[in-house]
């Protein structure tokens, strides 16, 4: 099924900071940040039990406790399973994430993506969330920035185990959709070319941004149209630093990030752009894209985003990105 279908409508909020990513938030401030996304229209929230160890989801669950559950789309992700064991959060091996979410629940994490942990994981997360049922469930993080070179043995595992659980309970109905949530193109790359499974969607965050598109405009996004797998963009401001934060690919940005970032903000200056319209509104202008979920962490950021998808941005704005080499020649535009 096209998530396209029953998403409603292209922006949605991705929860990853309500688990303490980067730093400890208030639950008050949680809750009102939730708050402000349906108080702005949003009605589709992501999130996964691996943010803050389930601390985003018990969070979103209380938020949206009170609002019916037909007017809100909800997805979450299987691979980690949550335990009452206790861990240090500052001490955990996340490959290239270290520290992520070091302010989260202690309580310990390990990664599962067999049949059982699967079920299990959905279980757990209906509990937290305090729901009945899930609309979407991505695979999450099985790739190559979380296990290094043994990334394709846990793809291998997802494949025999997640992949077909998913795909059984959306053909049973009890869940809409299915597909992989993760930060990198190639593992979205192999599962198109399988013959079995058949996701629905993919959740592919930062890798669909003003700062990187490139390698995901060559064949993913093409192949993924070709098979009605819809694509749901997370971090489409590159964790932050498009958005006047300091951080890129979850860590602070580089000295070449910052400059290009630069460059985009000076020309987008020039034409009068918001610098989140021309993020937002980039990532969301190829066919392919059904909707992106920028993360907050506080109640204003949510406003910021709704004003930055009805930002008129002037066809020059792009003109000249493309010809700065700040995008790529053939990636789409708004308005094109």
């Amino acid at each position: 099924m096209s998530i396209k279908s029953f998403l409603p409508g292209r922006l949605g909020f991705g929860t990853a900071p309500l688990g303490n990513m980067f730093r400890a938030i208030p639950d008050e401030e949680a809750a009102a940040t939730v708050d402000a996304a349906w108080d702005n229209g949003i009605r589709y929230f992501d999130t996964a039990p691996f943010y803050g160890a389930g601390l985003s989801e018990i969070r979103l669950g209380e938020a949206l406790a009170h609002r019916p559950r037909e007017e809100f789309v909800l997805s979450t992700k299987v691979g980690r399973v949550i335990l009452d064991e206790i861990e240090d959060p500052s001490a955990r091996e996340l490959g290239e994430k270290g520290g992520l979410f070091e302010h989260g629940r202690p309580n310990k994490i390990i990664n599962d993506y067999s049949a059982d942990a699967t079920l299990r994981s959905v279980e757990d997360s209906l509990k937290r969330l305090r729901t009945d049922r899930l609309d979407i469930v991505w695979v999450h993080d099985v790739a190559q920035d979380f296990y290094g070179d043994e990334w394709l043995a846990a793809y291998e595992t997802a494949r025999t185990g997640a992949f077909r659980v998913l795909q059984r309970l959306r053909d049973e109905g009890v869940i809409k959709a299915w597909g992989l949530g993760v930060n990198r193109v190639e593992p979205l790359e192999l599962t198109l070319d399988l013959e079995e499974p058949e996701p629905d969607a993919f959740l592919l965050a930062g890798r669909y941004t003003l700062l990187d598109h490139e390698r995901a405009l060559q064949r993913l996004l093409p192949a993924a149209k070709a098979r009605n797998v819809d694509i749901v963009v997370g971090g489409p401001y590159s964790s932050g630093v498009l958005a006047g934060g300091q951080h890129f690919e979850y860590q602070k940005a580089p000295a070449s990030v910052v400059t290009k970032v630069e460059r985009i903000k000076a020309l987008a200056g020039q034409h009068g752009v918001g610098i989140k319209a021309a993020a937002l509104q980039f990532s969301l202008a190829h066919p392919a894209v059904a909707a992106a979920i920028p993360g907050a962490s506080r109640p204003s950021r949510i406003a910021e985003d709704v004003a930055a998808l009805g930002e008129k941005v002037p066809a020059a704005f792009w003109a000249a990105l493309r010809t700065e080499g700040l995008i790529a020649q053939d990636a789409p535009v708004p308005n094109a």
